[in-house]
């Protein structure tokens, strides 16, 4: 059994099977965690340092101008768009941590490899990889809590409230996070579990089998009181590696729709005659025409992109496999092909709501949202509609 000590604050020691870990509880935008973090690893000279990494978020962190040559075009063609936008969100929130207390974001991570590789020392990636973490977290939620993250990102970006750094430093005491951990479980219970219990698991499953008689983890504070509390335990990482299975109720809603519209429109040619077939038929075109429009037009997009959005939104809408704002954010990044400085300011740009809509990288992801969710209003008004006619 785990035999767990705090050595000062924000350091504990483990020590199980004559082995010792450090657990270093850092916040990612603290300078004075930096600090604790290259301290520690200098007084005990480790053999192993574990980092709330994984392999992507480790590339991103080492080399930050990578995300530059990002191919917008693949971006939306593999369905990635939403992702994009919520990376590119946390980066301009990053960024306004960063310029207000001069410290990069992940200081405590860049530090901690320098410093192992001055020491010479092995360095050990234990966080699981955020495709599976996000994969996990969006089949546990439901539409209401996809809405509630994204309003909220969304608003954390133009949000004039000040941070301090006694705020920052404050994240690191445990009974504050855990009042935070509490609240957040209430708010999102499914997403929490993923996000934050099973990382928790997976976190400790992997500090303890990296290789070494001494190691030093260094990872969020945040993750700190469950590391402690599984640690040594029986933990299944095969599960927790596991991507989820597509929701059933996702593919039979992806299928029914358009199937219904279909019966519908027939059920119309054939009971209520050929006019009101044909009615049918122009209803669902305009509800998704002009809904899918008028996203596009939200977003300031090109002229071309709004007929686009018209003509593609009422087919699109009966074929499961490509959405409206695929074809639109193509059509988009095509007439208004994203500039190299469109990439290396966008994370500036979208902490403004003129930057977000001015950048053409933003506008294009904007273009892409949009427009998927004027599609998706329009095939709910449509529906309405036809079912409307068909009864008259």
């Amino acid at each position: 059994m785990a035999q767990i000590t705090e050595i000062e604050p924000n350091v504990d020691l483990i020590e199980q099977d004559g082995r010792r870990f450090y657990l270093v509880g850092t916040a990612h935008v603290s300078s004075n965690s930096a600090d604790l973090v290259e301290r520690v690893l200098r007084e005990h000279q480790p053999d192993t340092v574990c980092l709330e990494l994984c392999p992507a978020r480790h590339d991103a962190l080492s080399s930050p101008e990578r995300w530059k040559e990002t191919d917008i075009f693949s971006v939306i063609r593999t369905g990635r768009a939403y992702v994009l936008m919520a990376q590119f969100a946390l980066s301009a929130f990053q960024k306004k941590l960063a310029d207000e207390f001069r410290i990069r974001p992940g200081e405590e991570m860049l530090r901690a490899m320098a410093v192992a590789d001055e020491l010479k020392v092995e360095v050990s990636l234990v966080d699981r990889e955020v495709r599976t973490t996000l994969k996990r977290a969006w089949s546990q939620a439901g539409i209401l809590s996809l809405l509630k993250i994204a309003a909220s990102l969304f608003m954390s970006l133009f949000s004039e409230q000040k941070i301090t750094q006694e705020n920052i430093e404050e994240l690191k005491k445990t009974d504050e996070l855990t009042m935070m951990m509490d609240e957040f479980s209430g708010f999102l219970p499914g997403v929490k579990e993923a996000l934050i219990d099973e990382r928790d698991q997976y976190l400790a499953y992997k500090i303890l089998h990296s290789p070494g008689e001494t190691v030093v983890a260094v990872v969020g504070a945040g993750h700190v009181p469950g590391i402690k509390k599984v640690f040594g335990t029986d933990i299944d990482i095969e599960a927790l590696e596991q991507l989820p299975p597509r929701k059933k109720s996702v593919r039979i809603i992806a299928w029914g729709v358009p199937l219904a519209v279909m019966a519908l429109v027939v059920a119309g040619f054939v009971f209520s005659g050929r006019e009101t077939g044909e009615q049918m038929v122009i209803a669902w075109v305009l509800a998704n025409g002009i809904a899918a429009s008028i996203g596009t037009m939200i977003a300031l997009a090109h002229p071309l992109t709004i007929v686009t959005a018209f003509v593609a939104a009422p087919l699109t809408s009966l074929n499961p496999t490509i959405a409206a704002g695929w074809v639109c954010g193509l059509t988009e990044a095509w007439v208004r092909k994203p500039r190299v400085l469109d990439l290396q300011n966008v994370a500036s740009d979208i902490t403004s709501v003129r930057g977000v809509w001015g950048n053409r990288v933003s506008r294009v992801l904007l273009v892409v949202i949009l427009a998927n969710l004027g599609s998706s209003i329009g095939t709910f008004v449509g529906v309405g509609w036809a079912v409307s006619l068909l009864g008259g």
